[in-house]
């Protein structure tokens, strides 16, 4: 199975939090998934920690590399930049990540959230996504317990799948 490429800075283990969530579901391809995750303005119709949606100039309302929006989760009004976007066709798979970030000095947030929608054998698909954090906030998170980044993309993904089932 395919892996998520990780920028320089952003490498799990190296990053002051790290989550990972994956789903695998028979029944689904990732042509299915995909629109629902590419279009911003669908999270929040099957993903309730996410709102205020906004692309930054003519941008949207599809993801693409190098496009700039906004949203808030988990507290945070964050800023994103899309720095990897591919559509997943045939045996390829779909990755869409993007660069994100909130606040300022010591209490600065940044992120590297990095999705893959690949197809399976015997009619499933693959969701996989995991977030890279740096900063104070980052630690704050990763010491909580229940981890709320584990907690909260396991919510992104059963979203994402019933929809998408639907």
């Amino acid at each position: 199975m395919h892996a998520i490429v990780w920028p320089e800075g952003y490498v799990p283990g190296f990053s002051d939090n790290f989550a990972s969530n994956e789903v695998i579901v028979a029944g689904l391809a990732a042509a299915r998934v995909w629109p629902l995750l590419a279009r911003p303005e669908a999270w929040p119709t099957y993903y309730e920690n996410c709102s205020d949606i906004a692309f930054h100039g003519a941008a949207g309302p599809e993801l693409a590399a190098g496009t700039r929006f906004f949203f808030r989760t988990f507290g945070f009004p964050v800023e994103c930049e899309v720095t990897e976007y591919e559509v997943p066709e045939g045996n390829r798979p779909g990755r869409v990540a993007w660069h994100g970030w909130s606040g300022e000095g010591d209490q600065r947030l940044d992120v590297h959230h990095a999705w893959l929608v690949e197809d399976l054998s015997g009619g499933r698909v693959r969701v996989l996504t995991q977030e890279t954090q740096n900063g104070a906030p980052a630690k704050e998170l990763a010491a909580a317990v229940p981890n709320p980044m584990i907690n909260g993309h396991q919510a992104w993904l059963v979203g994402l799948i019933a929809a998408a089932q639907g």
